[in-house]
């Protein structure tokens, strides 16, 4: 009775151990042509289609589960597409594609997957037809310029007037549309705008987004979201009784370990008597005072 097993060659390793060597190449398909074509299309079809729902500002949230076990619940296509397992290599040229959306505009994340694979769907209709793949993409150059050309005759330019920010405020309202802070939509909005005017070269007309960080805290509301114009330290209260706030306050930053000092050499301290351990206790403390003075002294001058 003939096996549809592989059939394999057998081999021996260097301590005379045999192996069996499977020939499974005759396996596998190549595909070419037409047929290849339309696989790459079905692989961005199905990246798109993923996005399709959460696109605009009726879109659904995706709830995305890490290995580790984290939930994220959000409608970006950039953070949905950055935490999915793609292996396909056209669909990973499709998170690229919104990587780089996200890298240059920092909106459309959604919209510019969709599109794609828009076209490509449309391209699939025009290669059954017979249409050569070339003939294709040079017909969407053209609707490219022609589009481009259309949104400059349409555009309309806002002239950015330090005295008079609600444009920039309603144009931040419709970025943050779809996104899930919407419930607080002004105030956000107006925080983005402050914040970038904060960093703003209005000369040069660019804004460079490393001296803006957003940092996130457990517990508290949206609403307590808040616009700092300076730097946050993010630091635990070295004890319970120090003070919650203190206003014109002078900050050392020190490039050592503010401690007592300890011996740099090998040697090793016995402790054998009560007496002994309260003068190395006091001994200590009055070291890391004579330091707590000497930067007190330099706040004074």
């Amino acid at each position: 009775m003939p096996s549809s097993a592989p059939m394999g060659t057998l081999a021996f390793d260097e301590f005379g151990r045999p192996f069996i060597i499977l020939k499974e190449q005759e396996s596998k398909i190549r595909l070419s042509g037409i047929e290849a074509h339309k696989s790459h299309i079905l692989a961005a079809k199905t990246v798109a289609n993923t996005l399709k729902s959460s696109l605009g500002p009726k879109g659904l949230d995706k709830m995305m589960v890490s290995p580790d076990g984290e939930v994220t619940v959000t409608n970006d296509g950039a953070t949905i597409l950055k935490m999915m397992d793609v292996e396909n290599q056209i669909a990973r040229l499709m998170v690229e594609l919104s990587k780089s959306q996200d890298d240059e505009i920092g909106d459309g994340t959604t919209g510019v997957v969709v599109l794609a694979g828009a076209l490509m769907e449309q391209a699939e209709a025009l290669l059954d037809k017979g249409i050569h793949p070339i003939r294709i993409a040079d017909g969407y150059e053209m609707a490219a310029k022609v589009a481009c050309e259309n949104l400059d005759r349409i555009a309309e330019s806002y002239p950015i007037d330090l005295n008079n920010l609600e444009p920039l405020i309603q144009t931040a309202m419709t970025t943050l549309g779809s996104k899930i802070i919407n419930r607080c939509h002004r105030q956000m909005a107006e925080i983005a705008v402050n914040a970038i005017l904060a960093v703003a070269d209005m000369e040069r007309k660019d804004v460079d987004f490393e001296l803006i960080k957003v940092e996130g805290k457990v517990g508290g509301k949206l609403e307590d979201t808040m616009l700092v114009k300076g730097v946050v330290v993010d630091k635990d209260f070295s004890h319970p009784q120090m003070p919650k706030q203190v206003k014109d306050a002078k900050i050392a930053i020190l490039t050592c370990p503010f401690e007592p000092p300890k011996p740099k050499t090998k040697h090793k301290l016995d402790v054998t008597s009560v007496e002994d351990y309260k003068k190395l206790r006091d001994y200590e403390r009055a070291k890391f005072e004579e330091m707590v003075d000497q930067v007190k002294k330099l706040a004074a001058i």
